[in-house]
């Protein structure tokens, strides 16, 4: 049940957007984590005696391609059991709404395509995806568990590696220029369950600069600094009755 304060800000933000024609969605691990996915950072982020910090790195995959790949299936089965939440229903409703519409994530879990998403900028990568080492072929995987771990490129033969962006790497310029063309122009900007404990989530936030920017999150965050509308609220709450004001008109 929502306190009055975050329903006064949910109509708030509802108006801001029944007047637009572009909206720009960020979502982060928290969107997810209500989903059943442990965040990246939490308890939920240790495997064995290793930490999710250890094992996302091109480092790791070098010393150990196998334990990555098997820390990496073990992710993917727990995805395949979670099910988007109401939080990931409300945004592809959304989007079906909207004239103009962009979700950038940073999760890689997939749920915000089975959730009737289309419109998505995966900027951290996905997990169901691998690419090839060696000729860079980038391919599906879809098979929960893996019927043989490390994986290999169906192509050459060669050693594939998940299709993420670890510690350590740069991001996919394209996909950042994408994205930051569409926050510089966008007339909303709603950021839901990110932490802005990397750098990436604020930076692309800043760039919103004329946009109503609300935030969507439990807790404060990295990101409040940079909003006009903070609403303290789990997403699968909040989404749903955000939708219904924005119909009632």
């Amino acid at each position: 049940m929502l306190d009055s304060e975050a329903m006064d800000q949910i109509k708030v933000a509802a108006s801001q957007l029944a007047s637009a024609s572009s909206l720009a969605v960020i979502t982060g691990a928290g969107i997810s984590a209500e989903s059943g996915i442990p965040t990246f950072r939490g308890e939920g982020g240790l495997w064995r005696k290793f930490r999710a910090e250890d094992l996302a790195t091109p480092e790791a995959f070098r010393r150990d391609p196998n334990l990555v790949w098997e820390w990496y299936d073990w992710r993917r089965q727990i995805c395949a059991r979670a099910l988007p939440n109401a939080a990931h229903e409300a945004l592809a409703l959304l989007e079906s709404r909207m004239p103009s519409f962009l979700l950038i994530t940073q999760n890689v879990d997939g749920l915000h395509q089975r959730a009737g998403s289309k419109r998505i900028l995966e900027i951290h990568g996905n997990i169901w995806k691998a690419r090839c080492t060696a000729c860079k072929t980038k391919f599906e995987i879809s098979e929960t568990p893996l019927p043989s771990l490390p994986v290999l490129c169906p192509d050459c033969g060669s050693l594939a590696r998940p299709h993420i962006v670890w510690f350590g790497e740069s991001y996919d310029e394209s996909l950042i220029q994408e994205a930051v063309s569409f926050l510089r122009q966008c007339d909303v900007l709603l950021v839901i369950g990110t932490s802005g404990m990397v750098s990436m989530p604020g930076f692309l936030t800043e760039q919103a600069f004329r946009a109503q920017r609300i935030e969507l999150n439990p807790e404060p965050s990295g990101i409040t600094p940079l909003v006009q509308i903070s609403i303290r609220a789990k997403a699968a709450e909040a989404m749903p009755l955000f939708w219904e004001r924005l119909n009632a008109g």
